[in-house]
């Protein structure tokens, strides 16, 4: 009896752990697809009128689609309260989309958090955990190539 009880205990522990492991961190990179490298941006208005700089569009990475990443970036709130914020844009730099026009549409993630993020921890680098889908959306301050049902919104620690 003891025996069968330690082989299950060695065979429990030599499973993988279903934890933070198991969503494959990813930079802004791996969201272009083989191949292709980030387009540079469009020329900064000196105007201040951002909405006459087209957005440029930038194909996906098929091959994520529905995978479970770790990808850290700048909040562009979208929806929320006071405290929390519930839909935001990810982005690989800060002020993307508010201050300088946004970043190619393949570098731009459209990212649902009903359970939201607080207020106060997103004026810095987040990472956001979560399931990626190759699912374009349409916001006011940018289109998106990716969208992102995130189960987690931490402060970025390396």
């Amino acid at each position: 009896m003891i025996l069968r009880v330690m082989a299950l205990l060695t065979c429990l522990l030599a499973l993988p752990s279903q934890g933070a492991e198991s969503y494959k961190t990813l930079d802004w990179d791996a969201l272009l697809p083989p191949g292709q490298s980030v387009l540079p941006p469009p020329p900064v208005p000196h105007d201040g009128d951002m909405s006459s700089v087209p957005q440029p569009i930038g194909e996906v990475n098929q091959a994520l689609d529905g995978q479970e990443i770790r990808l850290p970036g700048f909040v562009v709130p979208l929806e929320g309260d006071a405290k929390k914020i519930t839909t935001f844009l990810l982005v690989p730099y800060f002020g993307a989309c508010i201050h300088v026009p946004p970043p190619p549409t393949n570098q731009v993630v459209y990212v649902s958090f009903p359970k939201g993020a607080p207020v106060d921890d997103l004026w810095d680098a987040i990472w956001v955990k979560g399931k990626i889908r190759t699912v374009s959306t349409s916001q006011e301050m940018a289109n998106t190539g990716y969208s992102m049902e995130a189960v987690e919104v931490t402060v970025y620690e390396e």
